[in-house]
């Protein structure tokens, strides 16, 4: 089955460096911890476009826009 024998912490297993450009295994850990870290914030950074769409009740487009539009006006301070 897909998936079998990989760690469950960290699924991308022997497929985390294709190109093999972390020959070295001390970078190469630095990579998968830097891979994560870069995920995680990817995450937060959905979630902020979510909360900003629930609470303007706009996308992250038009509210760009009318920021761009008038920035002192539209901006996170007030807003709320």
């Amino acid at each position: 089955p897909a998936g079998e024998g990989l760690d469950s912490l960290y699924p991308g297993g022997d497929y985390f460096d294709p190109l093999g450009l972390a020959d070295d295994p001390d970078t190469f850990a630095e990579l998968k911890v830097k891979e994560i870290k870069n995920g995680r914030l990817a995450m937060f950074a959905m979630f902020g476009f979510y909360v900003q769409a629930i609470v303007t009740g706009e996308g992250p487009v038009a509210n760009w826009k009318a920021h761009i539009a008038d920035p002192e006006g539209v901006n996170g301070f007030t807003e709320v």
